[in-house]
């Protein structure tokens, strides 16, 4: 690592506390609550637990990109332009809401299991001059996704998912998302094992930490911990904290600082108030990007089984694995 690098500071941490979401769902929100209610280019991250009949039923968005990541069990997505599919433990859906579009996100009733489907979904404005692009998707198998598993100098096993950006020399699968974003999911057992990950100094970074305990300098962030960077490094480096053979977990997320205002209500999101009015106009008139919004109604908020869910994944050429 070069001399010339400069570790960041942390602006601040906390804890998440469950709160509901949906309809039926659970989520630990990092950003978009008062302790931390935008950080650009983000608006939204929530770790999320649905369990099926429950779910995300249609709802709308707007000025904005999702980046769903799924950890555990099975996720059906459907919209009003036609779009729609399944995701599997490890896949990502990058949606571009741009003008707008609704859609629905409902789990998968699974006969192996009862645990709730479980994911990261994040929410990035969009650079003011795409806040009224054309709505598109693109699916990131977890095939598809590079996985590098570099030891530091004690020879402690670490494994980084580079689903976007680059980290220890291996490059994600690239233009998943309009706003620059990197993304990456650290796993190790092993105390003590070192990591380290360079940030561009133009991106705002965060932490979170889905399972186990990092120290970052002498400070140790336990399980659901949310860690906030300053903008004033090109380098974050720390430790797992969590003892031998116990599992952890974390993602090192950043984004591009937009150069903009950054104005949500709800699901809508755009660079002043007077666009958010006359987005929520459009919507409830069915208009300048909604019109389909009139005629569609979503199959899967009636529900989800294995049958469903085996034939548009065949569709896509991939399997229904049932797991326990």
């Amino acid at each position: 690592m070069s001399a010339s690098k400069t570790h960041r500071t942390i602006l601040k941490h906390f804890i998440p506390t469950f709160r509901s979401e949906g309809v039926g769902a659970k989520v630990r929100r990092s950003i978009g609550v008062p302790d931390m209610q935008k950080f650009s280019p983000f608006v939204m991250l929530d770790h999320f637990q649905v369990k099926a009949p429950a779910g995300f039923e249609q709802h709308p968005h707007h000025g904005q990109e999702t980046i769903t990541l799924l950890l555990d069990n099975y996720m059906a997505h459907e919209d009003f332009t036609g779009s729609k599919g399944i995701l599997r433990p490890g896949d990502l859906q990058f949606m571009t809401a741009g003008k707008g579009v609704v859609h629905s996100e409902i789990p998968v009733v699974m006969s192996s299991n009862d645990r709730p489907a479980q994911g990261m979904q994040l929410w990035v404005a969009l650079p003011k001059e795409l806040i009224n692009c054309k709505p598109r998707y693109r699916d990131l198998r977890n095939e598809e996704i590079p996985v590098v598993k570099p030891y530091d100098n004690d020879g402690k096993k670490l494994t980084v998912k580079v689903i976007s950006g680059q980290s220890y020399d291996v490059t994600s699968v690239q233009d998943l998302a309009y706003t620059p974003v990197v993304y990456y999911q650290y796993t190790s057992f092993r105390k003590g094992t070192k990591f380290v990950q360079e940030v561009d100094p133009k991106m705002n970074c965060f932490i979170y930490v889905k399972e186990g305990s990092i120290k970052i300098k002498d400070t140790v962030y336990a399980t659901n911990s949310a860690i906030f960077f300053n903008p004033d490094g090109d380098l974050i480096e720390g430790e797992i904290a969590s003892e031998d053979d116990q599992k952890t977990e974390f993602f090192i997320i950043a984004g591009q600082i937009l150069d903009q205002e950054i104005v949500q209500y709800g699901p809508f999101i755009d660079t002043s108030e007077q666009n958010i009015y006359q987005t929520f106009r459009n919507y409830q008139l069915g208009i300048n990007g909604f019109e389909n919004v009139k005629t569609w109604n979503s199959v899967i908020d009636k529900g989800v089984d294995e049958e469903l869910a085996k034939e548009w994944l065949a569709k896509d050429g991939y399997e229904f694995i049932p797991h326990d």
